[in-house]
């Protein structure tokens, strides 16, 4: 195998794949990259055997061949190649090593055969469903943050993609859960949606498609099975999943419907006032006490060590008086998902779940689980 190309195009199609490869493996082979060179182009692929990425970009190929070597060694020298350098990657069966030129550079990496890595099928997978990249964006990005980290409910360890049928309307919607809060977004469903099955896609595979989203132009391709999901973006690069193998829970159950007391509040100024009271909150519970009175909340944090902080906002409420208490990071995570001036809050009483609403996307819905205070 020789091919030479030109660094940034090899730093990105690089970079694309080798996020997905872990630190530390027993298996030698799933450290590695696996590098393809055919007909003008290099493929590169990269497995944790749960998710596999394929990225390919142009080259002037040589001699055709396969191999494969360090994933993260060799990006670390590629990223500190000059700019605008011309790598050359060769390997010749006479010497056990991959050579790679640039400049004066010389470097020489270990590689193991090409054949013992591991590939993974798409079989079953539907039809390609044709989604908006700007909409696959907006789904993730005002979900992901609610994504369950507890390794012992691994059913809630990712996204639940899937369709539903309202009002005759159907939609694409993403659901993400903790238990402690929810996020859900949705928008109408594309065309070839319709009877795919729902899918719990995990929390890696979520990042690792949101970085490739960034370059994938205006549409990507997006396929299902009861097994695996798989995301193509632009024709070049690809991710396959497995996707987690459990039962979403009723979701729908948890979403208030009949929250009566409805607060308008300024987003950026009661952010900013959750912030600088939750300074001092015990790191644990990290739990703010608001106060709603008509026309104003009053946050109120205590910690017995550090003090106490109290701060006034004022806000659109003429209901009762009543207090709530809720986990300040989690308002902070909701606040940064409004994309208006303006937040909506949907009470109940202090031990019922708020509904967050945003007013200027209808399509999205946030839950929170209130503490005692």
């Amino acid at each position: 195998m020789k091919l030479t190309m030109e660094r940034s195009a090899l730093i990105k199609a690089l970079g694309h794949v080798q996020s997905v490869v872990e630190r530390r493996n027993t298996i030698p082979i799933l450290s590695n990259v696996l590098m393809s060179a055919e007909g003008g182009a290099l493929t590169l692929s990269a497995t944790d055997l749960d998710m596999e990425i394929v990225d390919q970009t142009s080259a002037q190929v040589s001699t055709g061949g396969q191999i494969t070597a360090p994933a993260h060694t060799l990006y670390e020298i590629v990223r500190k190649l000059p700019e605008g350098a011309d790598v050359e990657l060769s390997f010749a069966g006479d010497d056990p090593r991959l050579s790679i030129r640039a400049g004066r550079s010389r470097f020489n990496l270990p590689v193991l055969p090409a054949g013992d890595f591991p590939v993974m099928s798409s079989d079953g997978l539907s039809p390609p469903i044709e989604v908006d990249v700007a909409d696959l964006m907006r789904l993730i990005d005002k979900t992901r943050f609610a994504i369950s980290t507890e390794e012992t409910r691994y059913y809630l360890n990712g996204l639940y993609l899937h369709t539903v049928t309202e009002d005759g309307q159907t939609k694409l919607r993403a659901v993400a859960t903790d238990g402690h809060r929810l996020a859900l977004a949705e928008m109408p469903a594309p065309e070839g949606a319709i009877g795919a099955p729902g899918v719990i896609v995990p929390r890696k595979t979520i990042q690792e498609a949101r970085r490739l989203l960034e370059d994938a132009g205006e549409t990507v391709q997006l396929q299902l099975s009861p097994a695996k999901v798989r995301f193509e973006f632009g024709g070049r690069a690809a991710l396959t999943s497995k996707v987690i193998d459990g039962s979403f829970p009723d979701y729908m159950r948890v979403i208030p419907r009949d929250n009566q007391k409805v607060a308008m509040i300024d987003n950026a100024l009661f952010a900013a006032a959750v912030d600088r009271v939750a300074t001092i909150s015990a790191e644990k519970s990290r739990s703010v006490k608001l106060a709603l009175e008509p026309g104003k909340v009053i946050l109120t944090v205590r910690n017995m060590e550090a003090g106490q902080a109290v701060e006034e906002v004022e806000i659109d409420y003429d209901g009762e008086p009543f207090e709530i208490g809720f986990n300040a990071r989690y308002l902070l995570d909701v606040a940064g998902q409004i994309q208006g001036e303006m937040a909506e809050f949907r009470f109940a009483d202090p031990a019922s779940p708020t509904l967050v609403l945003d007013p200027v996307d209808p399509g999205v819905r946030y839950v929170l689980m209130p503490l005692r205070v």
